[in-house]
């Protein structure tokens, strides 16, 4: 066999296999939807809800207590750990004791850390942060646990959102001061 056909081989091989994970990416997202902030390390949301025993082992191991189990009315995610940012956000332990907690896998340490974390996608509401109205402020950046990779200040004191270095746990949603919060935490949707 030529290598040339070998590399046609590879190249096929290469955009199936492409075409396959997209394929079942897509598929997951209608089927099951991720619905809710889960903590850090969690699988992707089917693999998470199949995995997870439902135990509560990463429960009590979150130091301010930021993990729930999801409702009832979650059907198949019923019982599962979930983190509602706006009762408790998640404030990025070091370690992330929950994910060491998990025996089954449905939750597991990122080989990068929380670089390797998104939780959420924040955003920032301009016309409601009161630095676009000249008042000085900036609790958001100074609450934010991730620091100036995540969120930062320009030369005017208003807030500078980092995607890539945010890791949605929602610190800075529940520290604005404004009512409603000026930043939004929603679930990262491919």
């Amino acid at each position: 066999m030529d290598a040339s056909a070998n590399d046609r081989r590879g190249f096929f091989r290469e955009a199936f296999g492409r075409l396959a994970r997209e394929v079942a990416a897509r598929t997951e997202q209608r089927v099951a939807p991720r619905r809710w902030f889960r903590p850090p390390g969690a699988l992707d949301e089917m693999a998470f809800v199949a995995s997870c025993t439902r135990c509560g082992d990463c429960i009590p191991v979150c130091p301010v207590r930021a993990i729930i189990k999801a409702p009832p009315s979650a059907g198949l995610a019923a019982g599962t750990p979930m983190i509602d940012p706006a009762i408790q956000a998640c404030v990025v332990c070091a370690d992330m004791p929950c994910a060491h907690a998990c025996e089954t896998g449905a939750l597991v340490p990122p080989p990068a850390g929380w670089d390797g974390v998104r939780m959420g996608v924040l955003e920032l509401d301009p016309e409601r942060c009161i630095t676009f109205q000249g008042v000085a402020c900036g609790v958001c950046a100074r609450a934010c646990p991730v620091g100036e990779r995540a969120l930062a200040l320009d030369e005017r004191g208003r807030p500078i959102l980092r995607p890539e270095g945010c890791v949605g746990c929602g610190v800075c949603v529940t520290a604005c001061v404004t009512t409603p919060s000026s930043l939004t935490l929603s679930l990262d949707r491919p």
